[in-house]
């Protein structure tokens, strides 16, 4: 005879392994989401960083841009930049361009002084120096600019010096 057991009968387990288990999963869950807000949080910290420097290096580049198109303009008129017509006394500040005239080298001056304004900023602290000497043509064009924008890494005083030739 084969012995049959009736659904009523079920394995009873302790009741204090079932009761200390309540809970668990809800813990881990939190703890997995306390794990990825921190992950989170330290991404956009980092996208953050990331873009604050992007544009510190956008800005070197555009005064680097900038030395090189003011270069660019006295070559096509080499005698006036040789005999030092575009050499500044002291720094054109971009929020206090000089005023173009009717010559060449006047336009020149204040095209490129508005374009720094137009890049770096249109501030006191945005300013341009020229200086050529005329035995070989030798320039150097100095552009400074405020670059706090840059978060820790970045100067109030960014400097970005060009040297070329005529």
């Amino acid at each position: 005879m084969t012995r049959r057991f009736s659904p009523r009968v079920a394995i009873h387990r302790g009741a204090s392994s079932t009761s200390a288990q309540r809970g668990v999963g809800l813990i881990e869950v939190l703890v997995a989401v306390l794990i990825l807000s921190i992950g989170f949080l330290g991404m956009a910290a980092l996208q953050a960083k990331s873009l604050s420097t992007n544009n510190s290096a956008m800005a070197r580049s555009m005064a680097t841009i900038a030395g090189y198109s003011i270069l660019d303009a006295m070559r096509t008129d080499v005698a006036a930049a040789s005999s030092g017509a575009y050499n500044t006394s002291a720094p054109l500040k971009a929020n206090a361009c000089p005023a173009a005239d009717s010559t060449l080298v006047k336009t020149q001056l204040n095209d490129w002084c508005s374009q720094l304004g137009a890049t770096l900023g249109k501030t006191e602290t945005t300013t341009g120096a020229i200086s050529c000497s005329g035995i070989r043509g030798d320039c150097l064009i100095t552009i400074t600019f405020d670059d706090s924008r840059a978060g820790t890494g970045g100067a109030s005083n960014q400097v970005v010096v060009t040297k070329g030739m005529l």
